[in-house]
């Protein structure tokens, strides 16, 4: 299966905010949204960092409280790894779990088009063995 398969599914809406923005800014659009995390962009298109909510808990214990009132840009991840829509899933899912990502930016054509989760790519897992165990039972069943 091909993340762009995911995007068709789910959807390509991609929450931002932007390097300026206050961490307390980026909790509420984490809260609104149900989320948790939301690329980095000064303009919706390019990729300048990733934040989760692990990196605002990380950051809370290190530095404490203040940083609610800083921007994002003080806590977020720049080194982002991004896949295209047209790479593998199985590929993605060892990448997730190799280096503990739990959501990765999808990008096309140097533009952001959306991201994908763990969650996103447990579930299409499933899908795929729920698919494969219908096929095998239909097969058995002749």
């Amino acid at each position: 299966m091909l993340i762009g398969t995911i995007l068709r599914n789910k959807g390509n809406a991609v929450t931002t905010v932007t390097p300026d923005a206050t961490v307390r800014e980026l909790l509420a659009k984490l809260a609104e949204h149900n989320i948790g995390a939301v690329v980095v962009s000064g303009d919706g298109a390019t990729i300048t960092g990733i934040v989760s909510e692990r990196d605002v808990v990380r950051r809370l214990n290190d530095r404490g409280a203040g940083i609610l009132d800083q921007p994002v840009s003080s806590i977020m991840t720049v080194e982002v790894h991004t896949v295209g829509p047209g790479d593998n899933v199985e590929e993605l899912r060892r990448t997730m779990t190799t280096h503990r990502f739990r959501h990765m930016p999808v990008v096309e054509s140097g533009r952001l088009v959306g991201i994908v989760s763990i969650g996103d790519v447990v579930k299409s897992a499933i899908e795929e063995l729920e698919t494969e165990k219908a096929s095998l039972v239909d097969y058995l069943h002749r």
